[in-house]
């Protein structure tokens, strides 16, 4: 990403022995309690990570099991969270005090060690516990690009349970040079929302309806249950919220795939996407629960991506929105409703998230870097062609000599 590294994320499941698997759980358990204690002590104005582990480390420790660096790391959890439930309601949105019932836990090297053995040591409320790593039986699985290449680096992972079944999401990152360039090619643009989750400048939309369906009906669902307030009940809120979980990450992956292999069929050398704090800054809790998804979304696209030899850059978002692809002016009157886009300058008009997607494919093509010449000949790939930053079209084989799709995308 836009500090220096790239992140990536291997999933493996745990093979855990009964009395291991009891253990884990009530560390879980524990980990809700120490988060839920951290937030009330924070909420609802202190957001800053060390001035909440200062006020509720002691009393984390003297209230759950917890050792000392899940206490570090379950206040950071909850400074986090009540940070974004803060930065909601200055934007004037309803919300209220965080509470964490998901089945996960946070871990860092300090708790937990990965060994060559395909083994992992994890901390728990008690001693730690070694299980092994279930790792694909074929030779050179994904996971193995990480564990074995000592450029990865092993960081903050999480540990989830789904239906009995104990996942582990190792986190690594890798120092990468500064921002990698393609002087010559074809720049793919997407905007990421809501409605849609994800529209490419060649105008290939994909609805984020059905994952929006979904989500608010698990979130009925696990409502309802955590009244009900039985064990039997939080198990099932907790089996939901893995269904759920499983869901949405089956999504994204499909939707991945599916840009990298549009880049692909453009002949594109680079994917442009927009910062990620300007898609948060766009939605809010109600409409989009599931904030972590955006950023999955782009990891997923980044080694699908890096995979097939492309590279994925970033963009700011800033007015990508309310700026005529067309003409180039912008005002907030161009999108007189969320989903249509007209401009009031040049009389452009285009669905308002594909109209953003060209833009941030142009922002790339004409603002990134160029070589000490100024001879790089990035183009932006659209639906019947290419445009240049001088704007000159080249229509696609078979394709019209104007973009009239842009006209008439709904």
């Amino acid at each position: 990403m836009s500090d220096g590294y790239r992140y990536r994320t291997a999933v493996t499941s745990l093979r855990v022995t009964e009395p291991d698997r009891r253990l884990l759980e009530r560390t879980i358990d524990h980990w809700q309690s120490a988060c839920d204690i951290a937030a009330e002590i924070a909420w609802p104005e202190m957001t800053d990570a060390e001035a909440v582990q200062s006020a509720a480390y002691d009393v984390v420790r003297e209230r759950t099991d917890l050792g000392s660096q899940h206490a570090i790391l379950a206040t950071r959890q909850a400074a986090s969270t009540v940070r974004s439930c803060v930065e909601h309601r200055k934007r004037g949105r309803s919300t209220s005090k965080p509470s964490f019932t998901a089945p996960t836990i946070r871990y860092d090297p300090r708790c937990m060690t990965v060994f060559d053995d395909g083994t992992v040591s994890l901390a728990t409320v008690e001693s730690r516990v070694r299980c092994e790593l279930a790792l694909p039986d074929e030779p050179d699985g994904y996971q193995d690009e990480f564990l074995d290449d000592d450029a990865w680096t092993l960081g903050e992972s999480t540990l989830t349970v789904e239906n009995g079944e104990f996942r582990l999401h190792l986190g690594f990152r890798k120092r990468v040079a500064d921002r990698e360039t393609a002087e010559d090619g074809t720049v793919l643009g997407v905007d990421l929302g809501v409605e849609n989750l994800a529209v490419t400048s060649t105008a290939q939309f994909f609805s984020g309806r059905e994952l929006q369906h979904v989500c608010r009906e698990h979130a009925r669902r696990r409502r309802a249950l955590e009244k009900t307030g039985t064990r039997s009940a939080r198990l099932t809120a907790r089996r939901i919220a893995g269904q759920e979980r499983r869901y949405i990450r089956n999504e994204l992956h499909e939707i991945a795939h599916a840009i990298v292999d549009e880049a692909r069929s453009y002949g594109c050398s680079v994917i442009a996407l927009e910062e990620l704090e300007g898609i948060y800054d766009t939605i809010s809790t109600r409409e989009f629960a599931h904030r972590w998804a955006y950023r999955q979304l782009c990891e997923f696209i980044e080694y699908k991506a890096e995979a097939r030899g492309i590279n994925v850059e970033y963009v700011g978002s800033r007015y990508t929105s309310q700026q005529c692809s067309e003409c180039g002016y912008r005002a907030s009157q161009n999108r007189p409703e969320r989903s249509r886009f007209e401009c009031v300058n040049c009389g452009s008009r285009a669905n308002a998230d594909y109209n953003a997607a060209k833009n941030i494919a142009l922002r790339y093509v004409r603002d990134g870097p160029q070589s000490s010449s100024r001879t790089g000949t990035r183009r932006c790939a659209l639906k019947s062609g290419t445009v240049s930053p001088n704007g000159e079209f080249i229509p696609y084989p078979g394709g019209s000599e104007e973009e009239s799709a842009d006209k008439s995308v709904t």
